[in-house]
């Protein structure tokens, strides 16, 4: 259903989307949870992940801003 979606998007505009999966979905919500601060083990859980290192190694994407704003909050 989603590709379909994507594929009638793509058809109609000029800047298409990228291939968008449920997966893309699990992959924004955990590196957008990850840079509120959401608890690592809380996210883990709700990630459903044995290992932390899932989680935070390749779910939770950093990003520049989000390095700047945290050494900010640190520095403040």
């Amino acid at each position: 259903m989603l590709k379909g979606l994507v594929k009638k998007y793509n058809k109609y505009h000029e800047e298409a989307l990228p291939n968008v999966t449920p997966h893309t979905f699990r992959h924004t919500f955990c590196t957008d949870m990850a840079n509120k601060g959401m608890n690592p083990n809380t996210l883990q859980y709700i990630m459903g992940h044995a290992n932390i290192t899932m989680t935070l190694g390749y779910y939770a994407h950093g990003s520049f801003a989000s390095a700047r704003a945290e050494m900010e909050r640190l520095s403040a």
